[in-house]
């Protein structure tokens, strides 16, 4: 069915989005809607066999060849969704508010050109070119005039949904050099702004929207959290009932017991692995001082296993990349964890001085691009940061946008927060931040970890932190601090590469390894899987740079084809199954099925450690 991933998503009980029904007439009009909801973007539709094709164009449309739009491929939407224009409530997928920008008809062009000009082409040709991935059109709208192309992007990266897209203007007589789609901000329906829309009660499903505080939840999102919230209630009505009958039995048991002449032996106290008995978290005060040029981040110890606890507070785990975010003067300055300088990459994070009630502040969080969901996507922070190997990046995707979430608040006007218990650092952070387009507030669950991890997994998320409420910010790794992935992934050192074999070019795989605790780098595989043609290339003349006759490596390395050695430089995101044992004596343990997802320049080669990767 074609519109089963558009019914799928929705609750139709609680929205006032039209039901999923294919229409039997064809049509050929095209719609944009204004969409505020997680982020602020452009929802781009063609009416096409019978159902609205859609893209979420988060820079919206642009007249101008210049600006060549990233928009995602989204669900099928109805052909009765064409104008509607409301309040989505919260809770449900896409919550917030839509307007109708723009409306108009649209005509497919040929994919074959003549005379340099592209002519009107059929309805087969759109499907066909749909198909292609390049798709070329015309539309005639109120605001939106001339040719448009919708290619999809060839360069795939490893873990993204294969969904993302180019919308582009074509050279004609309809051009606007600079467009600037923010100047206009009405539908073209109703003449009302978004603003307008969200606080009229006339509108369709009107519920309020919460402001202020940062802690502005996707859809996705609020939907999990309602699900953990729902089992703890369950679980804290169970302990209660259970409570209540180990008290009556226990006043049952005692009047009919005889009183006895010595006591019992004390029972071996059990300790949880983790931590049995909850701490109490007292009120600490901040301490007065000037702030701090460099924070090295806290990080976090890896464990296995979920768990509950009472005196710790659970958060989701973020798939992008650290930073510490220094505000003074209205300013921001990002800074990784390698102290590294992020600022210039993120042009767009310098606004968020404006969503925090502060006038120098220091906040640990993490830099996220957001797919049409709200979740955090490495494979889109790739692509907008570029290829990065060995410090040097190619032109990254501006288009992608990204936002900061914040986790911790270190500094705060004149005061060191650090040696402030974490639940009061959170608390405080929560009261300063204004949700906006640029900066979240990364909320936390209490108590229920297992129940947040299960929700991670259902969600895709990359996995769940631990935090011991009472804790202190320490700028080091601490177990004060836990770390529970869902996808195996691990940063590898890249010490060589094999020849390649068959159709394949450049080379055949990256020979992998660890550090172990003398500081030796351990082979632990090859990665021969995950890339394509592009990065095959791009890595290859990294790799050509560095090359080395000196084997890095200590002890056996087992490749089954010629190694080509490499100064361990270079650090790989490697998504895998399982270990496995070495094969013969003097060999590390081996990743099995390894996926290459990407190089990162965020982590220092050293602090690949093998006894961390291996928890």
């Amino acid at each position: 069915m074609a519109l089963e991933e558009y019914k799928r998503k929705r609750r139709f009980e609680e929205t006032p989005e039209p039901p999923p029904k294919v229409a039997t007439k064809a049509g050929n009009r095209f719609v944009v809607q204004m969409h505020d909801a997680t982020r602020l973007h452009y929802d781009f539709r063609l009416e096409m066999e019978g159902v609205l094709k859609s893209w979420a164009v988060p820079k919206g449309p642009s007249l101008d060849p210049a600006d060549k739009r990233l928009a995602m491929h989204v669900e099928d939407h109805p052909v009765s969704y064409f104008d509607f224009e409301g309040n989505i409530p919260e809770n449900n997928y896409g919550a917030g508010t839509v307007i109708v920008w723009d409306v108009g008809t649209w005509q497919p062009l040929s994919p074959v050109a003549v005379n340099g000009k592209y002519p009107p082409g059929t309805e087969a040709e759109a499907a066909a070119m749909l198909a292609k991935g390049d798709l070329k059109f015309r539309l005639n709208g109120e605001r939106l005039k001339g040719d448009f192309a919708l290619v999809k992007m060839r360069g795939r990266r490893p873990g993204s949904k294969g969904n993302e897209w180019l919308m582009i203007k074509k050279h004609d007589d309809q051009v606007v050099e600079g467009y600037d789609i923010a100047a206009i901000d009405t539908s073209v329906l109703s003449g009302r702004t978004l603003d307008q829309v969200a606080g009229d009660a006339g509108s369709a499903e009107w519920k309020s929207r919460p402001t202020g505080r940062g802690r502005l939840k996707a859809a996705w999102l609020a939907d999990a959290v309602a699900r953990v919230e729902k089992k703890k209630q369950v679980k804290t009505t169970e302990d209660t009932e259970d409570a209540e009958k180990n008290r009556k039995r226990k006043n049952t048991s005692a009047k009919r017991a005889p009183q006895a002449e010595t006591a019992a032996p004390a029972r071996k106290e059990i300790k949880s692995s983790v931590s049995s008995v909850p701490s109490v978290v007292l009120a600490s005060v901040p301490t007065k001082r000037p702030m701090p040029a460099t924070i090295h981040p806290m990080l976090a110890e890896s464990v296995e296993k979920p768990f509950d606890g009472a005196e710790w507070l659970f958060e989701i785990k973020w798939d992008g990349y650290r930073a510490i975010a220094f505000i003074a003067d209205g300013k921001v300055r990002l800074v990784s964890r390698n102290q590294n300088d992020l600022t210039p990459r993120y042009p767009e994070l310098k606004d968020m001085a404006k969503f925090i009630h502060a006038k120098t502040a220091i906040l640990d969080g993490e830099v996220v691009a957001l797919d049409e969901e709200g979740k955090a996507s490495f494979s889109l922070m790739q692509q907008r940061t570029g290829f990065r190997p060995g410090g040097k990046r190619a032109v990254g995707n501006s288009d992608v946008p990204v936002l900061y979430y914040a986790f911790d608040l270190l500094y705060l006007d004149g005061y060191d927060w650090r040696r402030v218990p974490l639940e009061q650092r959170k608390r405080k952070l929560a009261s300063l931040l204004v949700a906006g387009d640029v900066l979240r507030y990364s909320d936390h669950y209490e108590e229920r970890g297992k129940a947040l991890f299960e929700m991670a997994q259902k969600t895709g998320l990359e996995g769940i932190v631990a935090k011991k409420r009472a804790s202190f910010y320490e700028e080091r790794r601490s177990r004060e601090w836990l770390k529970i992935k869902i996808r195996k992934r691990v940063e590898c050192v890249v010490g060589g590469y094999t020849v390649p074999e068959g159709s394949r070019a450049h080379f055949g795989s990256l020979v992998l390894g660890l550090y172990d605790k003398k500081g030796g780098l351990i082979h632990v595989g090859q990665v021969g899987s995950g890339f394509d043609q592009k990065s095959l290339g791009e890595i290859s003349k990294v790799l050509k740079k560095i090359e080395t006759k000196k084997n890095p490596f200590f002890g056996d390395v087992e490749a089954l084809r010629k190694v080509s050695w490499v100064k361990p430089e270079l650090v790989a995101e490697i998504e895998y199954a399982e270990w496995t044992d070495g094969t013969s004596a003097g060999s590390g343990p081996k990743l099995r099925a390894p996926v290459f997802l990407g190089l990162r320049d965020d982590k220092d080669p050293k602090e690949c450690v093998l006894e961390e990767a291996r928890v």
